[in-house]
């Protein structure tokens, strides 16, 4: 049976809380864009929730979802965050009722988030989590890339780098990594992945008993 039938047909499933994480210039940020794009996969990004200043380029509700301090805290009190953290005096967060409804619909929802922020989710929400770590060919090659980007200073890259291989040792907390040595190629083994855990049982079991009834009494 195809993918499409357990999206579109008559076995309805659960969505997929698809997690990408990877240390800066390995190309989490890269893929995510390009699974976005490819519209036959039909993935929703997760906006987050920021105390942050919104910059004149940026939208509310597309960028981020802006909050006040207090508005912040009012959500992480309720427990309406499927993840949090404190950035350079600002926080960050994942709604989780915006989150769990497009589940709820069958719907997947992709993040790009770090390790820190993919446990918290695993823990509220177990059996929709799927993740992924996008680990660069070498340190050499991802020193290059830091570097061809031109945004940082040289000390801004060697704390990347430093950052990079503590984030790295966390790789057996994720389901799947794929090395990116070949964007194309990475990409494909994402969508490979996103592609098998759509028909897992485990995802459509009382919908699949009921088709099968079903199909057995015809």
């Amino acid at each position: 049976m195809s993918d499409s039938n357990f999206k579109n047909g008559p076995i309805r499933r659960r969505g997929i809380m698809l997690i990408l994480s990877s240390p800066s210039g390995a190309g989490k940020s890269t893929i995510t864009r390009d699974l976005l794009l490819d519209k036959s996969l039909d993935l929703t990004l997760s906006i987050s929730v920021t105390t942050r200043p919104r910059r004149s380029s940026e939208v509310d509700g597309i960028h981020y979802h802006f909050k006040t301090k207090q508005e912040f805290e009012r959500l992480r009190v309720s427990d309406d965050l499927l993840e949090w953290a404190e950035v350079h005096g600002n926080f960050y967060g994942t709604p989780r009722s915006i989150v769990e409804d497009k589940i709820e619909q069958g719907k997947d929802v992709i993040f790009d988030i770090d390790w820190q922020g993919t446990q918290q989710v695993r823990k509220k929400a177990p059996k929709d989590v799927v993740t992924i770590f996008i680990l660069p060919p070498s340190m050499e090659e991802l020193r290059s890339r830091l570097e061809r980007r031109a945004e940082d200073a040289a000390d801004v890259i060697a704390k990347r780098l430093e950052n990079a291989r503590n984030e790295i040792e966390r790789w057996k907390m994720y389901d799947y990594v794929v090395v990116n040595d070949d964007l194309q190629r990475a990409l494909g083994e994402v969508k490979a992945i996103l592609i098998a855990e759509r028909v897992k049982r485990t995802r459509s079991q009382d919908a699949i008993e009921d088709y099968i009834t079903k199909l057995l009494q015809g």
